[in-house]
């Protein structure tokens, strides 16, 4: 499965998080993807394959990338404070048998945070993408993939493969 990327317990919580998502967006429910920076770009990434295709012509799926409306972002940041922004869209878009899907490589973003609480109150699956020991997500996360490092490039990295395994996982299942 994931040998190259890490432990015998990443490939669970793999197998665990593809399953969440594939039960998710067989059901019609919506996979919710977010992330700061470099990770909001990895959740456009995500949200990319999953609603385009990744190696096969197959239906579109539901998955919101929560980091790419700017004109919800900044009013929501402006209006009320950024570390909400993230809760906010999850409220709006959640619903129960659903999936967020958070990445943060410190597992400390407090607005990513912020959306794991309110996903976990809309009955959302929790997955998480982080670096080693999880940081605050991992109290949050029903799946956490936890890179094995604490350097920020090395996490990203690690995190590209999880999430193309996961995409292409995925894609075979529905």
């Amino acid at each position: 499965m994931l040998r190259a990327a890490g432990t015998a317990e990443l490939d669970a919580e793999m197998a665990r998080a593809v399953e969440a998502c594939v039960a998710a967006l067989c059901a019609g429910k919506p996979m919710l993807v977010c992330g700061n920076g470099g990770s909001a770009a990895d959740a456009q990434h995500i949200a990319g394959e999953l609603v385009g295709r990744y190696l096969r012509e197959r239906r579109a799926l539901n998955v919101v990338c929560l980091a790419a409306n700017p004109s919800v972002l900044t009013a929501w940041a402006n209006d009320y404070d950024y570390d909400t922004v993230f809760a906010r869209q999850v409220e709006a878009h959640a619903q129960p048998g659903g999936v967020l899907l958070a990445l943060s490589t410190s597992g400390n973003s407090a607005n990513v945070l912020r959306a794991l609480e309110a996903a976990k109150a809309a009955g959302l699956t929790t997955i998480g993408m982080t670096g080693a020991g999880g940081g605050r997500m991992a109290g949050l996360c029903d799946v956490l993939l936890a890179a094995p490092s604490r350097k920020t490039p090395e996490i990203q990295q690690v995190h590209i493969c999880l999430y193309h395994y996961l995409c292409e996982a995925i894609e075979a299942r529905v």
